[in-house]
């Protein structure tokens, strides 16, 4: 046997002992996971020789038993293996390791893009309505009429009448450079190429070279972002989807939506003009706690976004020149042909096709190059603006709105279908007319989110200047009074000569910029910490201030359980204004934060309290005859409201979408959804049939019995959480200590500070780094903390409560998705490994608390499974189980290096024995030693050499392991 063949009989038998057994037929993870690592240790034997490549293999083996074992032991051994590497050695381990997970992650999104080809060949739907993932636009359909006796009329109004806006923001949780992003994307590519079926030899040659050197390009790159980006370069990552895979994803899925309604009966496609799908954005207009977001960022971000959407169009548009080559036409289109070939210009140099004059007998021709010539301008105004802040471009030759884009094209259209050319109007241009609708001049809407303090803050210096007293000190009764009347006046509030600080200019700079781009580049203007009617009014009065000619929709957010639970009183109370009323013309949009309250009040409290603001929301708009949209602040993580997407919506309370859904998707979930091709049209496909579904098959009200227990539950979860929490003396001392908290800023991965007050505890830190501190340490405490002093209150109190909790797990889907994510990051988690980080780090007058909160943990995971009947953790989710399974050694590993790490970053007198320098050279010149190199990445730290890096790595690698940062 050759060794090449040994060393990878040697993988695929590590990887089996791990997960010894196929899920199912179509079950090749296990096969495409050792492709990948096989390859990777090629080339870390390649790049660093012998010794290297086996300690990473030692590393994984230590690891592996550890997790056969569960003995303590191995991780101390793996310790010392670990920290007996020096600076350079180090940094490559951990890199390898970062690496792995990520060609694991890799692995796994083909084999779910596999599986999920598979079902759609054989049409096997039918066990999908219980998997966690799926929602599939032409099943839901099938299922609606079939066995919900809805006609295929209803379910066809519904969608078309249907909406889902999806809102990107820039929330720091993207840990994966976007130079690493599309190494990634390249890589998936080959792997699915190279097992498809007609592939020739020459072609598998061809792609393994290509994979081995997109692995090794991978490898290869710095993973550490060196600098913070801005938040143009937020909003510039985040705009480069819609270059790579939502533009040309729309159209497509909206053709498969025809295609599900042509299969149950409904011969018309859904109007190009339906909203199915919008798109909006915070990057760049999310200013809560972020002061590099100010008014010039904002600005910028909109010009560069309608720059972008006319260079789309613009790209496009003479291949819907070529393609509509008739000469039959309608009279109405030869008419507006003739005038425009009359008064066009001769020849056009600068167009690469169609530069010479288009002859009349070819008259779509000659209305799409009038299209094109102005969305050349439309570009080259914005992008002069954005450079120099002025332009010579009149406004009169681009388009400034999109019914003018529409219109022509609209004409078009109209024509081809008079003259019995149906075929050809519904091809590329339906498709056009579809892009145009939903991405319009502005390719997204951008959201602007401001705390509602600083617009108070502005008030009262107006008021102050004016002489009519202090705006802060009047009780809620005389602000609104006061605001109305100066929202029914017509004189100026304030000149010129207000005096302003920095923050007041900022804000009033904010809403200029609102007044003077085109009205249709923003969406919401979203007011964070609102608790009161005035505190609407005051944006209202502020925009009408600043000449914003077309308001924007004023929403406001409630996060804290507190606010959450005072929300429907003080939407109530904002009905009850008439001049509001008249303003909104029976549409409310209200913002729903899931992560902090889920950090107030811990994650049970916080779900039930969410679930019961928007039963009692609904109840209000209906009360007042307001349509209302609920806006759902949704994270990544669990402990941020995440979680699978067609679960989330499926658990709504009923009647809280009715057709009309807003969903933030932030950071890295941005790339699970819209990656690539066949990812970006699931995440299409699963908002459109749930939001569909959840209108038309409602899920069941829980029974009154069912709320009281939760009542009660939720009491219980809260005073337990927040007694450990907020109120537990000691517990800051150990949440800084146990995890990497104080060291989350040096991932540089985000634009906005880590805190939103510099000083201060737990209540001024953000969500994401307190959840990205203990997703690193696998304890998950905001997840789990409350849940087990819950359950165990109310089965003491009546042993019959089980029995109703088993009822609510199978007969609730909300009860059942907050049982079913809790036991998932349960799956992922480990108190051993979280011991071992108290164990080195904490000092030893908090172990007694560590070990008391460890105890919880076990105690609540034991509840979790009682509850849901199972007998170990995922029991019915094979799939997970055997990914986090092959994850979980690689993930170890970097617990363990980050563990140390730490200690020796924290404790400069810890002491350890480092071995000899492992790496070999692979350069000629004896001075260059390849690990070496990579200590001087970061020449300004103030560690020890590589301690810095290091870190950094395990925190990425473990990000990518857990798949969730924050």
């Amino acid at each position: 046997m050759s060794p090449k063949i040994e060393k990878t009989t040697s993988i695929d038998a590590q990887l089996r002992l791990l997960a010894p057994s196929k899920v199912s037929k179509d079950d090749k993870l296990v096969e495409y996971e050792t492709l990948f690592l096989d390859r990777f240790l090629d080339i870390l034997h390649d790049l660093h020789g012998d010794e290297i490549r086996e300690t990473v293999q030692h590393c994984c083996e230590l690891s592996a038993e550890y997790e056969g074992t569960r003995d303590p032991q191995k991780l101390e051994e793996l310790g010392r293996v670990l920290t007996s590497l020096n600076a350079g050695d180090s940094i490559v381990v951990a890199k390898s390791f970062s690496n792995m997970l990520n060609l694991g992650n890799l692995a796994e999104e083909v084999q779910i893009a596999y599986r999920r080809r598979k079902k759609l060949k054989k049409r096997n739907f039918h066990n999908e309505a219980s998997a966690t993932t799926e929602s599939d636009i032409e099943e839901t359909l099938r299922r609606l009429v079939e066995q919900l006796n809805k006609s295929p009329e209803q379910v066809f109004d519904a969608l078309k009448n249907q909406t889902v806006d999806l809102v990107l923001t820039a929330h720091p949780t993207q840990s994966v450079r976007r130079s690493l992003l599309q190494k990634h994307a390249r890589i998936r590519d080959c792997l699915t190429q190279l097992h498809a079926k007609d592939i020739t030899p020459d072609d598998k040659k061809e792609l393994d070279e290509a994979l081995q050197r997109e692995i090794q390009a991978a490898f290869r790159t710095d993973e550490i972002r060196r600098n913070p980006p801005t938040p143009q370069d937020e909003m510039r990552a985040g705009m480069s989807y819609f270059h790579e895979t939502i533009w040309k994803g729309v159209p497509k899925f909206l053709r498969r939506v025809d295609t599900a309604l042509e299969n149950i009966g409904i011969n018309e496609r859904v109007p190009y003009n339906a909203p199915l799908i919008q798109f909006s954005s915070w990057m760049g207009g999310d200013r809560d706690g972020n002061p590099r977001v100010t008014p010039e960022v904002t600005r910028d971000v909109c010009l560069l976004a309608r720059m972008m959407a006319a260079n789309l169009y613009f790209s496009q548009i003479e291949d819907l020149m070529f393609e509509l080559s008739m000469w039959r036409c309608s009279d109405e289109l030869r008419e507006r042909a003739d005038d425009l070939h009359k008064s066009s210009k001769r020849d056009a140099k600068h167009y690469i096709e169609f530069w010479k004059k288009i002859p009349p007998n070819e008259p779509y021709r000659v209305i799409l190059g009038d299209v094109r010539d102005k969305l050349y301008h439309t570009r080259e105004r914005a992008r002069q603006l954005l450079a120099d802040g002025i332009s010579d471009v009149p406004a009169e030759s681009t388009f400034t709105n999109v019914e003018e884009f529409l219109e022509p094209l609209e004409l078009c259209y109209r024509s081809l279908y008079a003259c019995g050319d149906q075929a050809i109007a519904d091809g590329s241009l339906l498709d056009f007319l579809r892009q145009v609708s939903t991405f319009g001049l502005s390719l997204v809407r951008l959201d602007i989110r401001q705390e509602a303090d600083r617009h108070t803050d502005v008030l009262d210096a107006i008021t102050r200047h004016l002489k009519i007293g202090s705006y802060k000190e009047w009780s809620e009764e005389r602000r609104q009074e006061w605001l109305l009347s100066e929202l029914d006046g017509r004189r100026p509030l304030f000149g010129a000569d207000l005096p302003k600080t920095e923050e007041m200019a900022d804000v009033l700079d904010t809403f200029n910029v609102l007044a003077e781009l085109p009205s249709d580049s923003f969406g919401a203007y979203i007011i964070s910490m609102a608790t009161a009617p005035s505190d609407v009014l005051a944006v209202e009065l502020l925009q009408q201030e600043c000449h914003v000619k077309n308001p924007l929709r004023v929403v406001p957010l409630f996060e804290k359980l507190a606010d959450l639970e005072a929300a429907p009183a003080a939407v109530s109370r904002l009905f009850t204004i008439e001049w509001y009323r008249d303003r909104i013309k029976g549409k409310q949009e209200v913002m729903i934060g899931y992560s902090d309250s889920g950090k107030d009040a811990g994650r049970l409290s916080a779900a039930w309290q969410l679930y019961k603001t928007q039963e009692e929301l609904v109840k209000v708009a209906k009360k007042y005859g307001v349509k209302l949209t609920m806006f759902h602040g949704r994270g990544g993580t669990v402990g941020r409201g995440g979680g699978p997407t067609h679960l989330a919506i499926l658990s709504q309370p009923p009647d809280t979408i009715n057709g009309s859904l807003r969903v933030t998707i932030q950071g890295e979930v941005i790339e699970q959804s819209f990656g690539e091709e066949h990812l970006c049209f699931r995440t299409l496909q699963r908002y459109t049939a749930a939001t569909l579904e959840h209108g038309m098959n409602p899920p069941v009200a829980p029974k009154p019995e069912w709320r009281l227990l939760m009542d009660e539950m939720a009491v219980v979860a809260t005073k337990e959480y927040r007694s450990i929490v907020f109120q537990e003396p000691r517990f800051v001392e150990y949440f800084r200590l146990a995890t990497p908290e104080l060291e989350y800023g040096r991932m540089n991965i985000g634009s906005r500070p880590s805190k939103r007050k510099p000083s201060g505890g737990i209540e001024s830190l953000r969500a994401i780094p307190w959840i990205f501190a203990w997703t690193q340490t696998r304890f998950h405490l905001p997840v789990w903390l409350g849940y087990g002093a819950a359950t165990k209150h109310v089965i003491e109190k009546d042993i019959r409560n089980l029995q109703m909790l088993k009822d609510m797990y199978n007969g609730w889907p909300f009860f059942r998705v907050t049982i079913d994510l809790v036991e998932m990051v349960l799956a992922k988690g480990d108190p051993q490994i979280a011991a071992l980080y108290d164990k080195i780090l904490v000092s030893e007058d908090l172990w007694p608390f560590a070990e008391q909160l460890r105890s919880k943990y076990e105690a609540t995971q034991s509840l979790i499974l009682q509850v849901a009947g199972h007998k170990e953790l995922l029991e019915g989710d094979p799939y997970l189980r055997q990914r986090l399974r092959l994850r979980d050694p690689y993930i170890t590993v970097l617990n363990v290096c980050q563990i140390y790490t730490l200690k020796r970053t924290r404790d400069p007198s810890y002491s350890v024995k480092v071995g000899p320098h492992l790496s070999k050279e692979i350069m000629d010149m004896q001075t260059s030693k390849p690990a070496a190199e990579l200590v001087k990445l970061n020449p300004t730290s103030e560690y020890a050499p590589g301690l810095e890096d290091t870190l950094i790595l395990t925190m990425k690698g473990i990000a990518a392991g857990m798949q969730n940062t924050g």
